[in-house]
């Protein structure tokens, strides 16, 4: 049989037709019509992307392409990085906005009830997520550990395991009868003083989270809650982030009302979530001070009939000036962050949010640049994430069109690649 395999081969050669080559499937080359280039702000002609065992190894116009590679031919779109959503919430019930809700279900319906919110998200173009923090303790640690396993698909996710909040605070779950107690896992960020923030922080990084969420104010989908209130104390918000950084993670913090928001400033938080009543004082300490504002605009306009009446009436108070003090934030050079709190509004229309930064005050470039490079240096990971370069982890999307001229058109993601697999394909 040997004999007659090697005669075939010589009659095959010697007929002058040319071997079939086996494709590599380690290598993929992505032909791009156009290329957003996330770190100079600029968009690219044709560009070829090669792509070796999920890592990107070139990147350029004509580059040569290797022999029997997969080609993946995208020259009628648009290709940017992988979007990324630095404030989700993806084991959030939309259904149901009302946080007492959780009381009706245990953490495994919890759990499983996200894997179609991660699906969700993955398709829409995000393929990394920052998630701070769920009502049942460590959820989102489960859910980032089954997407890593490839049990489930979703985004790579940075988790934050549970809200380091105060008794009662805008981080815990109220307005049930006093003489109620709450399972374990739904206060277990719990913290009152400065030691008891450094021990549930302590005790959140043995159980593997990512980084950090406390709570600086009250909030607006928390019961008996005031936004623009005190919260955390300056020295636990101190605690906080120092305790984060002993570990080398970073601390998020919620924060609507004016002196919360520069509490934490001032105590090292490298982001301020919503920022909504931002003065001159707290944006000109952003920018001294570097830190990130992740805005979250589109959330007025998802608090209506599936919320709790007193939730509707703050978000219409509160949220009335967010718009205005966001369009003061940009043109002060305040360093934003593409956030959503997705769960709040449903799961894969995250790239609305991009509409509403542009119509106040950024340009698309600006806050497509939101979404990658911003985000990945926010997230502690621009040397994996938010450009196509080389070296980069391969995570691609494509749309129709330009997203300079219309950024909506990120609303309509055609292809999705997260490190090297495809997901979604026109």
């Amino acid at each position: 049989m040997k004999i007659m395999r090697n005669l075939a081969l010589v009659l095959l050669l010697a007929s002058g037709l040319a071997m079939p080559l086996l494709a590599d499937e380690s290598v993929t080359v992505v032909r791009a019509g156009h290329l957003i280039d996330t770190l100079a702000g600029r968009t690219l002609g044709p560009q070829t992307i090669i792509i070796r065992d999920g890592v990107i190894v070139d990147v350029g116009a004509k580059l040569a392409e290797p022999a029997g590679a997969r080609v993946v031919d995208l020259s009628d779109y648009t290709v940017l990085p992988g979007l990324m959503d630095a404030h989700t919430h993806l084991t959030i019930d939309y259904g149901n906005q009302d946080p007492l809700a959780e009381l009706a279900h245990t953490a495994a319906e919890r759990a499983f009830s996200s894997i179609p919110n991660a699906r969700a998200v993955l398709l829409a173009g995000f393929t990394t997520v920052r998630d701070l923090g769920s009502y049942r303790a460590l959820v989102d640690v489960a859910l980032r550990d089954a997407i890593n396993r490839g049990d489930v698909i979703g985004p790579r996710m940075l988790v934050a395991g549970a809200y380091v909040t105060i008794t009662g605070g805008a981080g815990a779950v109220t307005g049930f009868a006093a003489d109620l107690k709450l399972p374990w896992d739904m206060h277990y960020g719990e913290a009152n003083s400065p030691s008891e923030v450094r021990e549930r922080i302590r005790t959140l990084v043995s159980q593997r989270v990512d980084v950090i969420k406390m709570f600086a104010t009250g909030a607006i989908l928390t019961h008996n809650s005031n936004p623009a209130a005190r919260e955390a104390t300056p020295e636990e918000l101190q605690a906080g982030a120092e305790e984060a950084h002993n570990f080398g993670l970073k601390l998020a913090v919620h924060a609507h009302g004016t002196e919360g928001i520069k509490a934490a400033i001032r105590a090292g938080a490298a982001s301020i979530e919503h920022g909504t009543l931002m003065d001159d004082e707290g944006r000109t300490l952003m920018v001294q001070h570097g830190t990130y504002l992740v805005p979250t605009l589109e959330v007025r306009e998802c608090v209506g009939s599936n919320y709790p009446a007193e939730f509707v009436a703050k978000a219409n108070h509160f949220l009335t000036v967010q718009l205005e003090n966001f369009r003061k934030d940009v043109a002060a050079g305040v360093k934003i962050g593409f956030g959503t709190d997705i769960g709040v509004c449903a799961f894969g229309r995250n790239a609305r949010e991009f509409n509403f930064m542009v119509q106040n005050g950024m340009t698309p470039m600006q806050a497509i640049m939101s979404a990658t490079s911003a985000d990945a240096d926010l997230l502690g990971v621009a040397d994996k994430l938010g450009s196509i370069s080389k070296g980069k982890l391969a995570d691609l999307i494509a749309v129709r069109g330009d997203p300079i001229v219309n950024v909506r058109l990120l609303e309509d993601v055609r292809f999705v690649m997260k490190q090297g697999t495809i997901y979604k394909q026109d």
